[in-house]
């Protein structure tokens, strides 16, 4: 693993505590020079759990460098990534973690609040592939790690801003993924699940302690790494790891004088039928999926 990452450059944000802090600790472990983003002091200058970070990285051996960037702003991320450039001399890695908090249950969201949250997480994550994103083209190279959420799957109550964030980054990545791939770079998405200031409290305390970070951080050095997936989703807590899959099902043809409400109701079952489910690698596949559907079912009526 030392050798793979001998000379890459990595790229973590919001680094300076919980789950980035320990993905930037193991890409150092794994021989990465290793860039602590995280938001800046007061006064614009990087901040003690940043510079905290890289003290313990220096500490072991490996190289880092703290940089204080709010991912929001598109500036802010433009100028962190042209000194890393210019520091180190390309960008291979790129991890996606900076995030916040504001739940309500959405009746009495502000939507001030909704939008503070997408722009962290969904615009931020944006900003920082943006701006990395010629570097990896023009060195034929890059892994970019985006981070989604069980509530982005699958929903928590209270969570309205953070689920429509974090399920934004699913689209980003395949579209990314797309585009890169000629490219040599590889885009996937991390689910983590572990016990942080974020998750505070929502444990036991035994289950809290299974649910460390440090038992998350081994997926994203795997998605770092030169043997990469694409597009994919990992799961990851407690040591468990896992793939999600985004599957639809082969569907059923209704006539035009067939689509009333009744009628939905009527064929719903065999519309849900998950045992003809099927993956779709871009969007014009899932079109022409519903074209062979549709005249296979009038073809068989004919």
């Amino acid at each position: 693993m030392q050798g793979e990452f001998e000379g890459r450059v990595a790229i973590v944000t919001g680094a300076g505590a919980g789950l980035g802090r320990c993905h930037a600790l193991a890409l150092a472990r794994a021989g990465a020079k290793v860039v602590v983003n995280d938001m800046a002091g007061p006064d614009g200058s990087v901040g003690e759990a940043a510079r905290s970070v890289v003290l313990e990285i220096e500490a072991s051996g490996g190289e880092a460098v703290a940089e204080p960037a709010d991912v929001a702003s598109f500036a802010d991320v433009a100028a962190m990534m042209a000194r890393v450039d210019s520091r180190w001399g390309r960008i291979d890695i790129l991890v996606n973690n900076a995030g916040i908090l504001r739940d309500r249950s959405f009746a009495k969201m502000d939507m001030a609040d909704f939008d503070k949250v997408v722009a962290v997480h969904l615009l931020g994550s944006a900003n920082c592939c943006r701006a990395v994103w010629e570097r990896m083209c023009r060195q034929g190279y890059g892994r970019i790690v985006l981070t989604t959420s069980c509530s982005g799957l699958y929903g928590n109550f209270g969570q309205a801003n953070y689920a429509a964030a974090k399920t934004g980054m699913i689209g980003l990545m395949a579209t990314l993924q797309q585009e890169g791939s000629r490219y040599g770079i590889r885009v996937n998405c991390l689910s983590p699940l572990a016990t942080t200031t974020m998750t505070e409290g929502l444990f036991t305390a035994e289950d809290a302690a299974r649910l460390a970070p440090e038992a998350v951080s081994p997926a994203v050095v795997f998605m770092a790494s030169e043997q990469a997936p694409e597009k994919t989703i990992i799961g990851a807590g407690a040591g468990v790891f896992t793939v999600v899959h985004l599957v639809e099902t082969q569907g059923v043809y209704l006539p035009p004088e067939a689509r009333s409400p009744q009628d939905f109701r009527t064929a719903f079952a065999a519309m849900s039928d998950i045992s003809t489910a099927r993956h779709f690698d871009t969007g014009f596949d899932q079109a022409a999926g519903f074209i062979q559907t549709a005249n296979r079912a009038r073809g068989a009526a004919a």
